[in-house]
C-alpha cells in the first residue's frame, strides 16, 4: 500500500505527500494537465516545446540544471498526448530547494526571444533525428492521422507539422504558459523520508507566493466519429526490412474495457509464449519480430499489432496473418489459464513499477489526474476482475474489419 495524503492548497494546487522511508532521497513530481490533445490544430507541438522551455531558467534561477547538479540531484520530463510530467530527485535535505525550483518555474519562467529560439532549434533537430532519420521513426506521424480524423490524437506530440514549432512567437508561448502552467492545472507529489505534515509544510512554504490564474474554460474536445470502413496507407522508406501495422480504435481509459483491451494485447503479443510470437515467428517463420500494444491514452485509444517481416515474406502475407490472429481471438476467446498468465504478468509489472519512491510519486500524480488516486493501490484488483467472457465480448466489439487501419512499410528500390 502506498502511504499518501491528498491536499489542495488555496491557490488550487493539488498536493500528494508520500512517506517514503525506504530511501534517503526526495522526489518532487509535477504533472500538468496539458498534452498534445490540448493544442490548436494550427499550433501543434507546443506541449512538447514547453517541456524544453521549462528547463530554460527563471528570473530568480537562470540556470535550473546548475542548481539541481549542485544538490547532487537528477531531473527529467516527458510529454504525451494527455499531460506533461516533470520530476526531480535530490538528497532529502535538498527538498526545500527542489520545491522552490518547481514553484519558481510555475510562475516565473523566463520566456525570452533567445530562450525560445534555442529550444525551437533543439526541438526541430529532435524531429529530424528521432522521427525522420530513424528506421520506422515516423510510424506515429503516419498511423495517428490514419486512425483519427477529428479527435486531437491525430498528431504526435512532436506536432502535426514541425513548422508550427518553428513559427511560434513569444506571444504564442506566453499565452500557452499562462493557460496551462498554473497551479489549478497541476498535481504535485512529494515522496520523501519525512512525515506527511513536514512535507506539506515545505510545499506550502515554497508555493506561498504562487497565485492562481483564472482562464476561460477550455473548449470540449471533438468526438471521433465511428469508423465504418477500413483505411490503408503504404509507404516506401529506407528501412532494413518491410514491416506492417494494423490498428483498431478502442475505448477511453475510464471504460472498464480498457483493462480488457490491455490484457488482449498481452495475450496476443506479450513475450515468447504469446500467440503472435508462437504462431507467426516460431511456427510459421513469417516475422522476425512481432508486437501488440495499446496506446494507453486517456481518450479513445488504439489497439495495435505489428510485425517485422522475415526474409522471403511479403507485407500482404504478413498483414493477413496479423489480422487472422486477431479475428481468431474474437472467435474463440481465451481460456482461463491464458487469462491468468497475462493477469499475473500485469500484476508483476505493476508492482515492480512502484518499487522506487520516484515511480510511486509519478503514479500518485497520474491516478489523481485520472480522477481516482486510490487506483495507485487498487489497479491490480481491477485487472483481476477480468473473465474469459469479458475478453471475448471486448474482442468482438473492437476487432472488426471495417475498423481496421493498416500501415505498410515497404523498402525503397
Amino acid at each position: 500500500m502506498v502511504n499518501y495524503r491528498k491536499h489542495i492548497l488555496d491557490n488550487g494546487l493539488t498536493v500528494l505527500t508520500h512517506e517514503a522511508w525506504d530511501t534517503p532521497l526526495a522526489t518532487v513530481n509535477v504533472l500538468y494537465g496539458v498534452g498534445s490533445r490540448n493544442e490548436d490544430p494550427q499550433r501543434t507541438g507546443f506541449a512538447h516545446l514547453f517541456e524544453h522551455l521549462m528547463f530554460g531558467g527563471t528570473r530568480r534561477v537562470p540556470d535550473y540544471d546548475r542548481v539541481v547538479n549542485s544538490l547532487g540531484g537528477d531531473n527529467n520530463a516527458f510529454t504525451n498526448c494527455d499531460y506533461t510530467n516533470y520530476y526531480l530527485t535530490v538528497p532529502a535535505e535538498g527538498l526545500p530547494t527542489a520545491l522552490m525550483l518547481e514553484a519558481d518555474r510555475m510562475q516565473g519562467l523566463e520566456l525570452s526571444p533567445k530562450a525560445l529560439a534555442v529550444q525551437q532549434k533543439v526541438v526541430t533537430e529532435e524531429y529530424h533525428q528521432r522521427y525522420m532519420n530513424q528506421p520506422y521513426g515516423d510510424v506515429w506521424l503516419l498511423l495517428r492521422p490514419l486512425c483519427y480524423k477529428r479527435y486531437p490524437y491525430r498528431w504526435a506530440t512532436i506536432g502535426a507539422d514541425i513548422r508550427h514549432v518553428g513559427e511560434a512567437t513569444l506571444e504564442d508561448v506566453k499565452a500557452f504558459h499562462r493557460r496551462w502552467y498554473r497551479p489549478q492545472n497541476a498535481i504535485l507529489a512529494v515522496a520523501a523520508p519525512l512525515a506527511h505534515d513536514e512535507q506539506l509544510r515545505l510545499v506550502r512554504e515554497a508555493f506561498a507566493e504562487v497565485e492562481p490564474v483564472e482562464v476561460p474554460p477550455a473548449a470540449a474536445l471533438p468526438a471521433e466519429p465511428e469508423q465504418h470502413e477500413a483505411r490503408e496507407l503504404r509507404v516506401h522508406r529506407a528501412v532494413p526490412t518491410p514491416m506492417v501495422y494494423v490498428a483498431w480504435p478502442m475505448c477511453s481509459r475510464d471504460d472498464v474495457r480498457f483493462r480488457w483491451c490491455d490484457l488482449l494485447s498481452d495475450v496476443l503479443g506479450n513475450g515468447m509464449s504469446s500467440r503472435l510470437y508462437d504462431r507467426l515467428v516460431r511456427r510459421d517463420g513469417l516475422f522476425s519480430s512481432v508486437d501488440a500494444c495499446i496506446t494507453g491514452d486517456a481518450g479513445p485509444g488504439l489497439l495495435v499489432l505489428s510485425g517485422r517481416m522475415a526474409e522471403g515474406h511479403g507485407t500482404a502475407e504478413g498483414m493477413d496473418a496479423l489480422r487472422r490472429e486477431a479475428y481468431r481471438l474474437a472467435e474463440d476467446g481465451v481460456d482461463s489459464y491464458e487469462l491468468q498468465k497475462v493477469v499475473n504478468k500485469y500484476e508483476n509489472t505493476f508492482v515492480y513499477s512502484q518499487y522506487k519512491a520516484a515511480d510511486r510519486a509519478l503514479s500518485l500524480c497520474y491516478y489523481t489526474w485520472l480522477g481516482d488516486t486510490a487506483l495507485v493501490d487498487r489497479e491490480p484488483a481491477e485487472y483481476r476482475k477480468a473473465t474469459p467472457e469479458a475478453l471475448l465480448l471486448t474482442a468482438r466489439d473492437f476487432f472488426r474489419p471495417e475498423r481496421e487501419n493498416r500501415l505498410y512499410y515497404e523498402t525503397e528500390g
